[in-house]
């Protein structure tokens, strides 16, 4: 009997073949770490609040299955419309406020000039901070009797005597936002700092040897080339405003007159006060619903032309 031979180059086909099915077991493995801990951390804790959303959840006592009514309840729930209302208008003006602080921080801290190191480290000092120590912070400092803030406008003449920073909506708004930004920017500064170091220096200098401004080079050069740098730190500040909670709670507990309850605030009010798990769960995932969209629509409009 004649042996049949293997047709030519069977055998290097084969050992490529194992080859690439060994390194994708071993890519597989390198990330089953990391994807355990989502599986653990985020897919199983998102299944439990759907199925939780699905039912009539107390804190006490038996749950009852009731299918979608938890959804139907939260469309006739005008006071998490409006916190969405007032979450979405907080979000647009922190984040404006946000990037118009930590974008000429960047450019002030990306040269080189003496004390550089210093900067950046004060710059970025606030966000080692906790959001409830530094909300706690100022609400000592907008406090009516012991607070800096007051004593300053009082002593300094500014106001007669020492005012409530946080009896009126537009001064506890503000001076959130201000802490925010003071909280935030140098987060903010620290991404757009990476995406202005990976600008190559040869590109600026060539557009600057043939006569662009600085405002020139800015628009056309830093702005293109950032692109995805201002979109990862776009989503990260609009997501983190959306799901704004302990700056509101601790400073203004949602005063005065509940104008400044949040999406998030009126989700743990409705889970944690009223002790509604369930409707808090429906609530919670329409929200995860609506930062998904805003996510996706951010990345396609900062997405560039050949794709990101």
């Amino acid at each position: 009997m004649t042996s049949l031979q293997q047709p030519t180059g069977a055998q290097p086909v084969r050992r490529r073949n194992n080859r690439s099915r060994r390194n994708q077991l071993a890519g597989l493995l390198f990330v089953a770490p990391a994807l355990i801990l989502v599986l653990i951390f985020f897919v199983i804790p998102l299944g439990m609040a759907f199925w939780m959303s699905l039912h009539n959840w107390p804190l006490l006592g038996k749950p009852r299955f009731i299918w979608f009514d938890n959804y139907s309840r939260l469309l006739q729930d005008a006071q998490f419309w409006i916190s969405l209302r007032f979450t979405v208008y907080y979000t647009v003006i922190v984040t404006i406020a946000i990037f118009a602080v930590a974008f000429p921080l960047a450019l002030y801290a990306e040269r080189s000039r003496p004390l550089t190191k210093l900067y950046r480290t004060a710059f970025f000092l606030p966000v080692v901070v906790g959001f409830g120590s530094a909300s706690l912070l100022w609400a000592w400092l907008l406090d009516v009797d012991s607070g800096l803030f007051s004593y300053v406008f009082a002593y300094s003449g500014l106001t007669e005597k020492r005012i409530n920073l946080l009896a009126d909506f537009d001064t506890t708004f503000w001076s959130i936002v201000v802490m925010v930004v003071w909280k935030t920017a140098g987060f903010n500064m620290i991404i757009l700092l990476t995406g202005l170091q990976g600008i190559s220096t040869e590109v600026q200098e060539a557009a600057r040897m043939d006569g662009a401004s600085s405002w020139q080079r800015f628009r056309r050069i830093t702005l293109p080339l950032m692109r995805r740098t201002i979109a990862l730190a776009l989503i990260l500040s609009v997501s983190g405003s959306m799901l704004a909670f302990d700056q509101f709670y601790i400073i203004a507990d949602g005063g005065p007159q509940n104008r400044t309850v949040t999406a998030v605030y009126w989700i743990f009010s409705q889970s944690f006060m009223s002790f509604r798990l369930g409707y808090g769960a429906a609530l919670s995932m329409v929200l995860l619903v609506i930062l998904v969209i805003i996510s996706v629509v951010q990345l396609r409009l900062l997405r560039n032309p050949e794709g990101m």
